[in-house]
């Protein structure tokens, strides 16, 4: 394709040698953007595929740095309970000495670990009756939120509020 620019002094400004050119160039430069309806039609699918795919792997890039972020928290708060486990020993064993002052050792150790023992039955029994009621872990709201909406929108049933 020819260039259309003028390359002598006729572009002078009372010549109008210039807006024909522009003119010129600006229609062959619309036409080239232009598409037809059909053509935009047909791209569309494309585009809006290529949309979604944008938008899911910004979700994954956002989802994978959070999850880093809540990755490292974690394992601190794995490693200040492993020191407090530790703490916790020193401490029944602080209990298990002080006890013993007054009674023989393998008494005050005695006491100390029924102490712990009736601690942690008490927190197994707390813990059973969370699951118990926790099981089955399905979302029985949502099924029937969702179940009223369906039959909503084929007009079996009432719009809930």
């Amino acid at each position: 394709m020819a260039d259309t620019r003028s390359t002598d002094n006729a572009s002078s400004p009372g010549s109008g040698a210039t807006g024909d050119t522009r003119r010129t160039r600006s229609h062959t430069d619309n036409a080239k953007t232009r598409q037809s309806l059909v053509e935009l039609v047909t791209a569309l699918p494309g585009l809006v595929t290529a949309l979604v795919k944008d938008e899911i792997a910004l979700l994954k890039a956002e989802l994978v740095s959070r999850l880093a972020k809540l990755g490292v928290g974690a394992g601190l708060i794995f490693a200040a309970l492993f020191l407090l486990f530790f703490v916790f020993a020193v401490l029944v064993a602080a209990a298990v000495l002080g006890i013993a002052v007054a009674l023989p050792a393998w008494l005050a150790a005695l006491i100390v670990a029924a102490g712990l023992f009736v601690i942690a039955v008490i927190l197994i029994l707390i813990g059973y009756s969370s699951i118990k009621r926790g099981i089955p872990p399905v979302p029985e709201d949502s099924i029937t939120s969702l179940k009223k909406d369906l039959n909503a929108v084929k007009g079996l049933g009432e719009t809930h509020e």
